[in-house]
């Protein structure tokens, strides 16, 4: 889960401990697209880690999942001819403002930061900057949204929480369009259930990148 400007956002969802590496699936469901536009520069942030374990619950730890889901992502964009950078491939700590500062200072093209929420709740939400106006920002959120919610319900019905719009830190002080996924809830058995399988992840994975391909087309 991620940060407002001041304070934290209370704890989240988080993947199995020791996410082991799995061959990627759903090599057929790319060749639905034409890669688009090379050198298209996106900048994905894997929310938490390190010290930061973001929300756990059920066996699962939000820093592993958000990683394993981002460098799933990873591999796809590049697959793709997009120009990629991540704010961590590894679980090492890193702050908000360096998040930030790393994607402005390399002129990212967007900003997908992917976390996992906890409260209560069950399901995917997204949000963008409260303070957004830019057509381009919202076209963001509503193409990764619908793709990501879309390539969720092909393993199991999943809740959609809507999109939203809130001040988070890396949202607010990107200079890029931005958005961050809440991707399902850790503290819900089923959602966490989810969460724990390779194939669901490399699904969440596919459902970022249709979104991000279908934004640049």
């Amino acid at each position: 889960m991620p940060q407002r400007n001041v304070s934290r956002r209370a704890a989240l969802l988080g993947a199995t401990a020791g996410l082991a590496a799995l061959p990627f699936a759903g090599n057929a469901a790319l060749a639905q697209v034409v890669s688009p536009m090379a050198g298209e520069k996106v900048y994905i942030d894997p929310g938490h880690g390190g010290d930061d374990r973001g929300a756990s619950a059920n066996g699962v730890v939000e820093k592993n999942v958000t990683l394993d889901i981002a460098k799933r992502l990873r591999e796809i964009l590049d697959r793709h001819g997009y120009n990629v950078r991540m704010s961590r491939s590894t679980d090492i700590t890193r702050s908000l403002s360096y998040r930030v500062n790393d994607a402005n200072s390399w002129g990212a093209s967007i900003f997908v930061s992917i976390h996992c929420n906890a409260g209560g709740g069950y399901g995917f939400e997204s949000y963008r900057d409260d303070g957004a106006v830019s057509d381009r920002t919202v076209r963001l959120q509503n193409n990764v949204h619908a793709r990501v919610i879309a390539w969720m319900n092909k393993d199991q019905s999943v809740t959609d929480r809507g999109k939203k719009a809130v001040g988070f830190y890396v949202v607010e002080n990107t200079n890029m369009s931005a958005v961050l996924t809440e991707n399902l809830f850790v503290d819900n058995v089923a959602n966490a259930n989810l969460l724990k399988s390779a194939a669901f992840r490399q699904d969440v994975a596919l459902g970022h990148y249709h979104g991000i391909n279908n934004f640049f087309n």
